[in-house]
């Protein structure tokens, strides 16, 4: 058994809650310790971490089902002034008022967990939120992708996705790059079966790709 998908699921809701609850969380869609911040750049890349590292093109990541969240946050001069989440198989959380000096008040966000399971990053463990309208439509689209999965197997609710990316032209900005999470295959909590897994390659230390500041 693999231990680079298992996700704990002690105290978490059984399986068979999480397709309606995906479902009326994805009709509202309008970082843990020891994870590292997955997002898109402008440019359209995907990077993570404090250093914008780039991720390895091609590379498997495996979602938590259990992981969605959805909230809110409040912005302010590039900083996070207050966050308010909760999973989505609870009731949107209430916020008071927003935080002195934050830019648009509080913002809708929505988010969940996932862990790269091939290539150069493998183990590693990632955050992605987004409050984007086209951040927020991948997140529907994936939450919608894993309650349709519930319904049909209920053993393997856990999706498998490529990290993708789309495009639309905007009038005033030009090119908008949004997130695509791409489902390649699906597996169980406990992730692959043993025997389906490759045998580890030699050791080798990888060259990290790092975005370079314009």
């Amino acid at each position: 058994m693999s231990n680079l998908v298992a996700f704990k699921s002690a105290g978490l809701p059984s399986v068979q809650s999480l397709s309606s609850a995906l479902r009326v969380a994805a009709q509202q869609v309008a970082p843990a310790g020891g994870m590292v911040i997955l997002k898109m750049d402008r440019t359209g890349h995907w990077v993570f971490g404090a250093d914008q590292d780039e991720v390895e093109a091609g590379a498997k990541w495996a979602v938590n089902p259990f992981s969605f969240t959805h909230g809110f946050i409040a912005w302010g001069d590039g900083q996070v002034l207050g966050e308010k989440m909760a999973a989505m198989t609870d009731p949107l959380p209430e916020v008071e008022a927003a935080p002195p000096g934050a830019s648009k008040g509080w913002e809708p966000q929505v988010g969940f967990s996932l862990k790269c399971i091939s290539g150069e990053d493998a183990g590693m463990e990632a955050r992605f939120s987004a409050t984007s309208v086209g951040g927020k439509r991948a997140v529907q689209e994936l939450a919608l992708a894993v309650a349709g999965q519930v319904d049909k197997d209920q053993t393997k609710p856990v999706p498998v996705v490529t990290l993708e990316r789309d495009h639309y032209q905007h009038k005033s900005y030009g090119r908008i790059y949004t997130p695509v999470f791409e489902v390649k295959e699906w597996m169980s909590m406990d992730g692959p079966a043993a025997e389906a897994e490759e045998p580890e390659a030699p050791a080798e230390e990888p060259k990290r790709r790092r975005r370079v500041a314009a």
